[in-house]
């Protein structure tokens, strides 16, 4: 066992952002007759499209992850300028809507993995020093840790709105170490993201465990390889198997 191991909050304790497909399907379906003449499964597939791009700029990323709900706005309103006569037959109002009732939907969804919290009382009784590291605004974060009992089973929480620097910066990994007081040998990093919580931590030394709660396997054309995957959070605990 390590002396310390961090870990992320979403996606890797808390079920909270997986399969956005699913929850854009629900809303808008849910909404359908607000968004005629368009299909719901049309706007939807539209809204994940311009998702995807929207978020696959760095920068932009770095932005609006902690401006959550104004950056669903943001893309409900791209995805709609981009159907065809969107620009006049859908409202602001319409996107505003669409985006709220995600943004509540992901809020009313969300719950803990069901072994995190067992997982990590049985590491912190074994003498296992833990770390939080998220990204995301200090609000809404705090608000998720009081909501789900988390704070007090860590030793050092840190959350990117409450520092001004997150993942996947060395400096977040750094700081983490310091406060706990380890060296990056002496320490597991576990995360569902490759890039962020595995190639990050892995180039201070860092023991990178990629969390596959989802169980769907590393993909194929993954650059990124974890020292170790998990698919259950018990799977970190000596004799759990």
């Amino acid at each position: 066992m390590p002396r310390a191991i961090l870990f992320d909050l979403d996606d890797t304790l808390l079920r909270a952002y997986g399969r956005a497909d699913l929850a854009w399907a629900k809303v808008t379906a849910e909404l359908g007759a607000q968004l005629a003449p368009f299909e719901p499964a049309d706007v939807a597939a539209a809204i994940q499209s311009h998702a995807s791009e929207f978020w696959a700029d760095p920068e932009r990323h770095r932005y609006w992850r902690q401006r959550l709900y104004e950056s669903r706005r943001e893309v409900v309103r791209g995805a709609f300028a981009a159907l065809p006569g969107a620009s006049h037959r859908l409202r602001d109002e319409v996107a505003v809507r669409v985006a709220d009732r995600f943004s509540a939907l992901r809020d009313e969804e969300m719950s803990l993995f069901p072994d995190a919290c067992d997982t990590l009382d049985s590491l912190r009784a074994r003498g296992v020093t833990l770390g939080l590291v998220t990204n995301g605004a200090a609000e809404p974060q705090r608000a998720k840790l009081l909501r789900f009992d988390l704070a007090r089973r860590f030793d050092h929480i840190q959350i990117e709105g409450e520092h001004g620097f997150g993942k996947p910066e060395e400096r977040a990994y750094r700081h983490a170490l310091e406060s706990l007081g380890v060296g990056a040998p002496e320490a597991w990093m576990v995360g569902d993201n490759l890039e962020w919580e595995v190639a990050a931590p892995q180039r201070l030394g860092i023991h990178a465990i990629w969390y596959d709660g989802e169980g769907r396997g590393l993909p194929a054309a993954a650059a990124v390889r974890p020292d170790r995957i998990i698919r259950a959070l018990a799977e970190l605990v000596p004799g759990s198997d």
